[in-house]
């Protein structure tokens, strides 16, 4: 343990006097000295891996209870209120017209805002992971780089709870007329967001400009079992969802934009002709498009996504303090939810509930698979912060 605490001594002193992150390695260092010294106990990369995963952990599981309990029963409202709205069209009552249609924004509102609160819980936790990747290349002192993510974390938390509340909140006891506190608190979260990365992006360029040491990581180096099947498998997800993307647009996407104006002139021609026949059709085939336009861009986004996530993951895998038998088996479950979801939610049109019952149950896979994983993170710190013996500690049970 001496010569150990003696060299995390110096490290930490030259960081504080040049404001770099990572002091070059002695000879005689191991690579569980490198791991104390990149993870040491509330570090800005242990605060942004645990953050991260933590993040997409509760947007994954935001977004399962979004999608069984509230999506699918928000459409059906909307497709009942838009119906409802073309046939007071065709009665002649416009003030139901009108009530329809608002009934519709209200709905939409309530979507829009649990999606973009899924979505960016998400998205922050994949910016957060992907900003502890680069943390030894941050040229500040290690005090500055964990007081910004701090920063980063906390706006990363506030501005999805904002972006939830709007729906409820509204503009009650709001000092503007058009913006609402919940509003107001999630520009403020984007805010933190935003100034954070912008500073570790300075603390990089710093690093290129000043900096003529050569900084080694041993996570970029880590060629485990564990981490070559996440890169690799999140490499094919993000692919498959490339080449799905790109046959949608080449194939569907042009003439779903057709039937699209179509469906809407015919909705709107019908109703006034006073061709009811007319405007059910134009309704149904409206709400079969919406659905095969859905879930095409739920497959494409969802594929690209876990693939990006399994990638970043597959850095961290010598943080994972759990059994080499484990990690590939949370590997391999994190894979196999992440080509379910997407896949299933294809079939969802041609196979109803029984394909998005499968489809969810890929991405609760998903979820219990980062669960797993942010557990071992988890237990991998606390044995840093435990009291240390004379037994050199190498962090990961191989």
């Amino acid at each position: 343990m001496g010569p150990l605490s003696g060299w995390l001594k110096i490290a930490h002193r030259t960081a504080a006097n040049t404001s770099m992150s990572v002091a070059p390695v002695p000879a005689n260092a191991t690579s569980g000295d490198w791991e104390l010294a990149s993870f040491a106990p509330l570090s800005s990369r242990r605060l942004l891996v645990l953050g991260g995963i933590g993040l997409i952990l509760v947007g994954m599981i935001f977004g399962d209870i979004f999608a069984v309990f509230i999506l699918h029963q928000n459409a059906s409202r909307v497709g009942t209120s838009l119906a409802a709205a073309a046939h007071a069209a065709l009665a002649g009552n416009s003030p139901a017209v009108l009530v329809y249609f608002q009934n519709v924004g209200g709905f939409l509102e309530n979507r829009g805002t649990k999606v973009d609160t899924h979505v960016h819980m998400i998205g922050f936790g994949y910016l957060a992971l992907m900003l502890a990747v680069l943390q030894p290349w941050v040229a500040f002192s290690q005090v500055a780089k964990k007081a910004v993510a701090w920063v980063f974390l906390v706006g990363a938390g506030v501005l999805p709870i904002g972006v939830f509340l709007i729906h409820y909140v509204g503009l009650a006891y709001s000092p503007l007329k058009t913006i609402g506190w919940a509003s107001i608190f999630a520009d403020f979260g984007g805010l933190l967001v935003l100034l954070s990365t912008g500073v570790f992006l300075v603390g990089l360029c710093r690093h290129r400009q000043a900096s003529r040491t050569v900084v080694s990581d041993t996570l970029l180096a880590d060629r485990s079992a564990a981490g070559r099947m996440l890169l690799a498998g999140g490499l094919a997800l993000v692919l498959l969802g490339f080449l799905h993307g790109a046959y949608y647009a080449a194939v569907n996407l042009y003439e779903h934009e057709a039937q699209d104006y179509s469906l809407l002139s015919q909705m709107s021609s019908g109703a006034a002709a006073a061709d009811l026949a007319s405007v059910d059709r134009a309704l149904a085939g409206y709400g079969q498009l919406q659905g095969e336009k859905a879930v095409n861009i739920a497959a494409h986004a969802h594929s690209i996504e876990f693939g990006l996530l399994a990638m970043l993951l597959g850095f961290f895998q010598p943080y994972v303090s759990l059994n080499g038998t484990w990690k590939r088996s949370w590997a391999a479950m994190l894979l196999l939810g992440s080509v379910l979801l997407p896949v299933f939610v294809l079939l969802e049109l041609q196979y109803g509930l029984l394909a998005g019952g499968v489809a969810d149950l890929g991405g609760l896979l998903v979820i219990i698979a980062l669960l797993a994983m942010w557990i071992g993170v988890l237990r991998y710190t606390g044995s840093l912060d435990a009291p240390r013996t004379g037994i050199e500690h190498r962090g990961v049970a191989r």
